[in-house]
């Protein structure tokens, strides 16, 4: 089933870029267009697109011009099966977390749920936000 909902992020670099999310963050291309400059990346479900622009005009809103960091004013969270895993491969690539690894309570709807998470940014300056649920309580 093809998710919903995929970013598609613009990038100064594609293969710095894809060193990150495949080295680091633990992403796979699932297929990459070469002349266009884009990858669709996947990670447990999780999608990804990247795409270095060879002009503004491939820009939305056409010839926008963007301004690093990139995404400001919102992040991406990705939930994944080992959370600690990944919080560890960011540290040992030499990446400062910009939230550190912690377990926090959530309200929801009708429970709460805890998490244990950790934010960290891609080269352009998106925000990634990792996740893994730990526990479930009926609220």
């Amino acid at each position: 089933m093809r998710p919903r909902l995929v970013p598609e992020l613009i990038c100064t670099d594609l293969k710095r870029s894809c060193a990150f999310y495949c080295d680091v963050a633990g992403f796979a291309v699932r297929y990459a267009r070469e002349e266009e400059r884009f990858v669709l990346l996947e990670r447990e479900g999780a999608q990804l697109m990247l795409e270095e622009p060879a002009s503004a005009s491939r820009l939305l809103p056409a010839g926008a011009t963007l301004e690093p960091p990139y995404g400001r004013g919102m992040h991406l969270e990705i939930d994944v099966d080992d959370v600690g895993a990944l919080h560890d491969a960011t540290v040992r690539a030499g990446l400062e977390p910009l939230l550190p690894l912690e377990d926090r309570w959530y309200e929801r709807a009708d429970d709460a749920v805890l998490v244990r998470q950790f934010a960290v940014q891609d080269p352009d300056g998106y925000v990634l936000r990792f996740t893994e649920e730990l526990e479930a309580r009926r609220g």
